[in-house]
Protein backbone atom coordinates (compact mmCIF):
# COMPACT_ATOMS: atom_id res chain seq x y z
CA UNK A 1 0.00 0.00 0.00
CA UNK A 2 1.57 3.27 -1.15
CA UNK A 3 2.14 5.90 1.52
CA UNK A 4 0.21 8.55 -0.41
CA UNK A 5 -2.77 6.19 -0.86
CA UNK A 6 -2.76 5.28 2.83
CA UNK A 7 -2.56 8.95 3.88
CA UNK A 8 -5.53 9.84 1.66
CA UNK A 9 -7.68 6.85 2.56
CA UNK A 10 -7.02 7.05 6.31
CA UNK A 11 -8.35 10.63 6.32
CA UNK A 12 -11.48 9.76 4.33
CA UNK A 13 -14.83 9.75 6.12
CA UNK A 14 -15.55 6.05 5.68
CA UNK A 15 -12.27 4.97 7.25
CA UNK A 16 -11.95 7.62 9.96
CA UNK A 17 -15.54 7.20 11.20
CA UNK A 18 -15.66 3.40 11.03
CA UNK A 19 -12.26 3.28 12.76
CA UNK A 20 -13.76 5.17 15.72
CA UNK A 21 -16.78 2.85 16.10
CA UNK A 22 -14.99 0.22 18.27
CA UNK A 23 -14.05 2.99 20.72
CA UNK A 24 -17.70 4.02 21.00
CA UNK A 25 -18.91 0.45 21.48
CA UNK A 26 -16.17 -0.39 23.98
CA UNK A 27 -16.86 2.73 26.03
CA UNK A 28 -20.64 2.27 26.11
CA UNK A 29 -20.39 -1.44 27.00
CA UNK A 30 -17.92 -0.73 29.82
CA UNK A 31 -19.99 2.21 31.09
CA UNK A 32 -23.13 0.06 31.15
CA UNK A 33 -21.36 -2.82 32.88
CA UNK A 34 -19.79 -0.58 35.52
CA UNK A 35 -23.10 1.20 36.09
CA UNK A 36 -24.85 -2.12 36.67
CA UNK A 37 -22.04 -3.07 39.05
CA UNK A 38 -22.86 -0.07 41.21
CA UNK A 39 -20.79 2.74 39.67
CA UNK A 40 -22.07 5.83 37.95
CA UNK A 41 -18.99 7.56 36.58
CA UNK A 42 -18.94 8.50 32.89
CA UNK A 43 -16.70 10.63 30.73
CA UNK A 44 -17.45 14.33 31.22
CA UNK A 45 -17.74 15.15 27.51
CA UNK A 46 -20.21 12.28 27.12
CA UNK A 47 -22.31 13.64 29.98
CA UNK A 48 -22.23 17.19 28.59
CA UNK A 49 -23.28 16.19 25.08
CA UNK A 50 -26.06 13.92 26.24
CA UNK A 51 -27.27 16.34 28.91
CA UNK A 52 -28.03 18.92 26.22
CA UNK A 53 -30.39 16.47 24.53
CA UNK A 54 -31.83 15.13 27.80
CA UNK A 55 -32.53 18.68 28.96
CA UNK A 56 -34.55 19.31 25.82
CA UNK A 57 -36.36 15.99 25.55
CA UNK A 58 -35.90 13.96 28.71
CA UNK A 59 -35.33 10.24 28.15
CA UNK A 60 -36.42 10.68 24.53
CA UNK A 61 -33.67 13.25 24.16
CA UNK A 62 -31.08 10.54 24.83
CA UNK A 63 -32.68 8.42 22.11
CA UNK A 64 -32.56 11.39 19.76
CA UNK A 65 -28.86 11.88 20.55
CA UNK A 66 -28.06 8.29 19.65
CA UNK A 67 -30.11 8.48 16.45
CA UNK A 68 -28.46 11.76 15.43
CA UNK A 69 -24.97 10.39 16.18
CA UNK A 70 -25.55 7.25 14.10
CA UNK A 71 -27.37 9.07 11.30
CA UNK A 72 -24.72 11.78 10.89
CA UNK A 73 -21.91 9.23 10.90
CA UNK A 74 -23.73 7.01 8.40
CA UNK A 75 -24.42 9.99 6.14
CA UNK A 76 -20.74 10.98 5.99
CA UNK A 77 -19.65 7.38 5.38
CA UNK A 78 -22.25 6.87 2.65
CA UNK A 79 -21.45 10.15 0.92
CA UNK A 80 -17.75 9.35 0.92
CA UNK A 81 -18.38 5.83 -0.41
CA UNK A 82 -20.47 7.19 -3.28
CA UNK A 83 -17.78 9.69 -4.21
CA UNK A 84 -14.98 7.12 -3.95
CA UNK A 85 -16.49 3.66 -4.46
CA UNK A 86 -14.49 0.57 -3.65
CA UNK A 87 -14.07 -2.09 -0.93
CA UNK A 88 -12.67 -1.34 2.49
CA UNK A 89 -9.10 -2.55 3.03
CA UNK A 90 -8.15 -4.03 6.39
CA UNK A 91 -4.56 -2.93 5.78
CA UNK A 92 -5.68 0.70 6.10
CA UNK A 93 -7.32 0.06 9.47
CA UNK A 94 -4.21 -1.84 10.60
CA UNK A 95 -2.01 1.07 9.57
CA UNK A 96 -4.27 3.52 11.38
CA UNK A 97 -4.11 1.46 14.58
CA UNK A 98 -0.32 1.22 14.40
CA UNK A 99 -0.02 4.94 13.67
CA UNK A 100 -2.29 5.80 16.61
CA UNK A 101 -0.34 3.52 18.97
CA UNK A 102 2.95 5.16 18.00
CA UNK A 103 1.52 8.67 18.16
CA UNK A 104 0.05 7.99 21.62
CA UNK A 105 3.54 7.26 22.94
CA UNK A 106 5.00 10.27 21.16
CA UNK A 107 2.31 12.59 22.56
CA UNK A 108 3.19 11.71 26.14
CA UNK A 109 6.93 12.24 25.63
CA UNK A 110 6.63 15.44 23.59
CA UNK A 111 3.94 17.14 25.66
CA UNK A 112 5.54 16.10 28.95
CA UNK A 113 8.92 17.42 27.82
CA UNK A 114 7.40 20.70 26.64
CA UNK A 115 5.52 21.17 29.92
CA UNK A 116 8.58 20.44 32.04
CA UNK A 117 10.65 22.80 29.90
CA UNK A 118 8.15 25.58 30.54
CA UNK A 119 7.40 24.94 34.20
CA UNK A 120 9.95 22.41 35.52
CA UNK A 121 7.12 20.41 37.04
CA UNK A 122 4.19 18.29 36.00
CA UNK A 123 1.03 17.90 38.06
CA UNK A 124 -0.92 14.66 38.00
CA UNK A 125 -4.71 14.52 38.01
CA UNK A 126 -7.12 12.37 39.98
CA UNK A 127 -7.75 9.64 37.41
CA UNK A 128 -5.41 7.29 39.23
CA UNK A 129 -7.72 7.32 42.27
CA UNK A 130 -10.32 5.30 40.31
CA UNK A 131 -10.20 1.51 39.83
CA UNK A 132 -8.64 0.14 36.62
CA UNK A 133 -11.89 -0.77 34.78
CA UNK A 134 -13.28 2.72 35.43
CA UNK A 135 -10.04 4.32 34.27
CA UNK A 136 -10.11 2.27 31.06
CA UNK A 137 -13.74 3.24 30.46
CA UNK A 138 -12.92 6.91 30.99
CA UNK A 139 -9.94 6.55 28.62
CA UNK A 140 -12.08 5.15 25.81
CA UNK A 141 -14.67 7.85 26.45
CA UNK A 142 -11.98 10.52 26.26
CA UNK A 143 -10.99 9.23 22.85
CA UNK A 144 -14.46 9.16 21.35
CA UNK A 145 -16.44 11.87 23.15
CA UNK A 146 -13.76 14.46 23.97
CA UNK A 147 -12.48 14.33 20.40
CA UNK A 148 -16.05 14.57 19.11
CA UNK A 149 -16.84 17.57 21.33
CA UNK A 150 -13.56 19.49 21.34
CA UNK A 151 -12.17 18.66 17.92
CA UNK A 152 -15.01 17.78 15.54
CA UNK A 153 -17.60 20.18 16.94
CA UNK A 154 -15.57 22.96 18.61
CA UNK A 155 -12.40 23.16 16.52
CA UNK A 156 -14.32 22.39 13.34
CA UNK A 157 -16.87 25.11 14.05
CA UNK A 158 -14.25 27.70 15.06
CA UNK A 159 -12.18 26.99 11.94
CA UNK A 160 -15.28 27.29 9.73
CA UNK A 161 -16.29 30.58 11.38
CA UNK A 162 -12.81 32.00 10.98
CA UNK A 163 -12.61 31.06 7.31
CA UNK A 164 -16.15 31.84 6.17
CA UNK A 165 -17.18 34.75 8.37
CA UNK A 166 -13.88 36.52 9.07
CA UNK A 167 -12.29 35.60 5.77
CA UNK A 168 -9.13 34.13 7.33
CA UNK A 169 -6.96 31.73 5.38
CA UNK A 170 -7.46 28.04 6.15
CA UNK A 171 -4.10 27.96 7.94
CA UNK A 172 -4.91 30.98 10.16
CA UNK A 173 -8.41 29.71 10.90
CA UNK A 174 -7.08 26.24 11.74
CA UNK A 175 -4.32 27.49 14.03
CA UNK A 176 -6.65 29.89 15.86
CA UNK A 177 -9.31 27.22 16.29
CA UNK A 178 -6.72 24.72 17.55
CA UNK A 179 -5.37 27.14 20.19
CA UNK A 180 -8.79 28.22 21.47
CA UNK A 181 -10.02 24.63 21.44
CA UNK A 182 -6.95 23.47 23.37
CA UNK A 183 -7.48 26.05 26.13
CA UNK A 184 -11.15 25.12 26.49
CA UNK A 185 -10.26 21.42 26.41
CA UNK A 186 -7.83 21.90 29.29
CA UNK A 187 -10.25 24.04 31.31
CA UNK A 188 -12.95 21.37 30.93
CA UNK A 189 -10.97 18.97 33.14
CA UNK A 190 -11.40 21.24 36.20
CA UNK A 191 -15.20 21.42 36.07
CA UNK A 192 -17.67 19.25 37.96
CA UNK A 193 -17.46 16.92 40.98
CA UNK A 194 -14.68 14.82 39.41
CA UNK A 195 -12.71 17.80 38.16
CA UNK A 196 -9.07 18.15 39.19
CA UNK A 197 -7.81 21.00 41.38
CA UNK A 198 -6.71 23.81 39.08
CA UNK A 199 -2.91 23.86 38.84
CA UNK A 200 -0.68 25.59 36.32
CA UNK A 201 1.31 22.44 35.56
CA UNK A 202 -1.64 20.19 34.74
CA UNK A 203 -3.47 22.98 32.89
CA UNK A 204 -0.43 23.63 30.69
CA UNK A 205 0.08 19.92 30.04
CA UNK A 206 -3.53 19.44 28.97
CA UNK A 207 -3.56 22.60 26.87
CA UNK A 208 -0.47 21.40 24.99
CA UNK A 209 -2.00 17.94 24.62
CA UNK A 210 -5.19 19.54 23.32
CA UNK A 211 -3.15 21.49 20.80
CA UNK A 212 -1.50 18.27 19.61
CA UNK A 213 -4.84 16.46 19.34
CA UNK A 214 -6.30 19.40 17.42
CA UNK A 215 -3.37 19.25 15.03
CA UNK A 216 -3.92 15.52 14.59
CA UNK A 217 -7.61 16.04 13.91
CA UNK A 218 -6.96 18.72 11.30
CA UNK A 219 -4.19 16.78 9.55
CA UNK A 220 -5.02 13.11 10.14
CA UNK A 221 -8.75 13.06 10.80
CA UNK A 222 -11.11 12.17 13.63
CA UNK A 223 -10.41 8.43 13.83
CA UNK A 224 -6.65 8.66 14.39
CA UNK A 225 -7.06 11.60 16.79
CA UNK A 226 -9.64 9.64 18.81
CA UNK A 227 -7.56 6.46 18.99
CA UNK A 228 -4.36 8.37 19.79
CA UNK A 229 -6.13 10.13 22.66
CA UNK A 230 -7.69 6.91 23.97
CA UNK A 231 -4.47 4.89 23.74
CA UNK A 232 -2.47 7.65 25.41
CA UNK A 233 -4.88 7.60 28.34
CA UNK A 234 -4.69 3.78 28.44
CA UNK A 235 -0.89 3.96 28.51
CA UNK A 236 -1.11 6.31 31.50
CA UNK A 237 -3.62 4.02 33.21
CA UNK A 238 -1.55 0.87 32.76
CA UNK A 239 1.86 2.53 33.08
Amino acid sequence: MATSTYYRDSRSARYTILFAVPLLIGYEVLALALHDAGGGVRNGADVLLKSLFIGLGGVRGLLVFNIVLIAVGAWFVTRDWRRHPGPLRLSVFGGMLLESAVLAGVVGVVVGTMTNALLQRLAIGQLGEMDIPTQLMISLGAGIYEELLFRVILVGALAAIGARIFGWTLRTAGITAAVVGALLFSAFHYIGPYGDPLELGSFTFRALAGLVFSGLYLTRGFGIAAWTHALYDVYVTLG
